[in-house]
């Protein structure tokens, strides 16, 4: 069975860093894209990052940009998110999600998705 596994949230001051983890298993993940997302209380769902399956190309939200970076290890079947200078904005469940699609910024085409990770920003 398909599972992604979230790890690496927790509670940072603003101006800090965290590094989210990923670990997959039970598929071929290192042929599925891999995306980020997060969800704060109220709102939707949104788009955060994402790497092909090369790990040659990654995407980022406009808000992350410059700010966070997006990885994987295919060796380890796990995917990062380095998030450097977190905003209080940034607070919100994290997600990862695995596609074999190409449109790696819609949320629709993702096919598996983890439980989440917490991170919590204080100003």
């Amino acid at each position: 069975q398909a599972q992604l596994v979230e790890s690496g949230g927790g509670l940072v001051q603003a101006g800090g860093s965290l590094r989210l983890s990923c670990a997959a298993s039970g598929r071929p993940f290192s042929k599925y894209g891999m995306g980020w997302f997060r969800q704060a209380p109220g709102k939707e769902r949104e788009f955060v990052a994402a790497i092909t399956w090369t790990g040659s190309n990654t995407y980022y939200g406009v808000s992350v940009k410059g700010r966070f970076t997006i990885s994987r290890d295919n060796a380890k079947n796990t995917v990062y998110l380095q998030m450097n200078n977190l905003k209080p904005e940034d607070t919100a469940v994290y997600y990862c999600a695995a596609t074999v699609s190409y449109y790696y910024t819609d949320i629709e085409v993702y096919d598996y998705w983890g439980q989440g990770t917490q991170v919590t920003v204080s100003s």
